[in-house]
């Protein structure tokens, strides 16, 4: 009699996932709602080929799964798929239909946040204002997925790929974004991770506002207005990213402090590599800066960082920045190369034998008065560029690295993100877009 009843207890005691059920949902109107309201907890709902009417709600820990071939369509009014709900699953799915409400964030899929541990994997999520938006939620992975945005407005007025905000916890890993306005938009939002996104025809490929203690890696932008703007965010590791064929800047860091800026590559963009405005107490270490009109730009009070390791090579102008003190860019006798330092290196140890400036008096001259560039050919100019090389008392504060490399840093573009890269360099898409100046003021400093 025992055994029974202690048999029973355990049936009681065991999680209701135990007794979940698979269920066919058929590709005929009203279906999924029907579905959905009669699901138990941990059902898994397999979703008929075909369309699939939405919108629709998941308050319940279930599990709504397309099989790569189903379409949940919304009404063109709000979002199409809205998550209020803990411990639910999101795949396989082609998602369209959203509204076109800004206030409401219209979105193919929307989390509240009362929502938390939530899958979204593997889906399609297209032509929506939003793709998909993380509101207060908690502990979100978002995984795998495709997203492209809408093309019916200017740039400003589309909506993000990605928007996470205040949802601490959120992974989002290995999607593939285009078009819209933001790629990855993050705002007052802590401990993210952002690791290996493609992002393609936007604005910012990733945007942090206030986003602290996470980070982003092996990310990649191709052919955005900028790659990674950095904004009032402290304690974020930024590694191994990116930006290729961008409009205006590879990196920004805006307030952006205590940070590790390690392994990245910056490389064909038309304005900065790496732009650094009121931001300090960063590492910036082996980084490759190629090919842009500027290496980097810092200005605002922005000397207080380790910069060691970094490849400079081929920009317009390697550094910009105007002072009247020397700044070091090196650490424990290690500094960064520089392709336009002709030295030797006579002891063979990898470090140059005689230290450089990327500045000088001229480049100061230029920079706030440029019609003086008529006369670069001059003998004047000339003569002061060998008196300031023969007579370095004479060199106005700036830069300096006392121990260059001899060799660069290398970064490997896979072939298939090389030819992604070279599509953008030829026909840019910003140029066929009804667009307006979309980089942050700061960029003008």
């Amino acid at each position: 009699m025992l055994r029974p009843v202690m048999m029973f207890l355990g049936l009681i005691a065991m999680p209701l996932q135990v007794f979940a059920a698979s269920q066919s949902v058929p590709s005929i109107d009203g279906a999924l709602f029907a579905a959905i309201a009669g699901a138990s907890p941990g059902d898994v709902l397999l979703l008929d080929p075909g369309p699939h009417q939405g919108p629709i709600t998941l308050d319940k820990p279930i599990t709504i799964d397309g099989q790569g071939k189903a379409n949940v369509y919304g009404n063109k009014t709000g979002s199409v798929i809205t998550v209020t709900g803990t411990d639910i699953a999101i795949r396989g799915l082609k998602i369209t239909g959203s509204g076109s409400s800004h206030e409401t964030i219209d979105s193919g899929i929307q989390l509240h946040r009362t929502a938390a541990r939530v899958l979204i994997e593997n889906n399609h999520i297209l032509g929506n204002l939003y793709g998909i938006d993380i509101h207060g939620a908690k502990n979100v992975t978002v995984l795998a997925n495709t997203i492209v945005g809408r093309r019916d407005h200017r740039m400003n007025s589309r909506g993000n790929g990605i928007y996470v905000w205040n949802a601490p916890g959120t992974l989002v890993e290995r999607n593939d974004i285009r078009l819209g306005r933001d790629g990855i938009f993050v705002n007052t939002s802590k401990r993210g991770i952002f690791r290996g996104n493609l992002m393609r025809d936007l604005r910012f490929a990733v945007h942090y506002m206030y986003a602290h203690d996470s980070e982003i890696s092996a990310n990649i932008s191709v052919g955005n207005h900028l790659g990674f703007a950095l904004m009032y965010s402290d304690r974020i590791t930024v590694r191994d990213n990116m930006s290729l064929a961008d409009r205006d800047q590879g990196l920004m860091l805006n307030y952006t402090n205590k940070s590790d800026l390690v392994g990245n590559l910056v490389r064909g963009t038309g304005g900065k590599c790496l732009f650094i405005y009121n931001a300090h107490r960063n590492l910036i270490g082996d980084n490759r800066f190629e090919g842009c009109g500027i290496g980097i730009h810092f200005t605002a009070g922005s000397e207080r960082n380790a910069m060691v390791g970094n490849a400079f090579i081929a920009n317009q102008t390697q550094v910009k920045y105007v002072g009247t003190r020397d700044v070091e860019w090196s650490f424990d006798g290690r500094g960064n190369f520089w392709s336009d330092h002709p030295v030797f290196d006579l002891d063979r140890n990898g470090i140059a034998d005689s230290r450089f400036r990327p500045n000088d008096l001229m480049d100061h001259i230029l920079w706030s008065q440029p019609a003086a560039g008529m006369l670069l050919g001059s003998p004047a100019v000339q003569l002061i560029r060998w008196s300031q090389a023969h007579f370095p008392a004479t060199l106005p504060g700036g830069v300096v690295d006392s121990f260059p490399l001899m060799k660069p840093i290398e970064i490997r573009v896979p072939e298939e993100i090389t030819s992604l890269e070279l599509a953008a360099r030829a026909n840019p898409v910003w140029l066929r877009e009804r667009t307006e100046n979309v980089s942050d003021p700061l960029a003008s400093h």
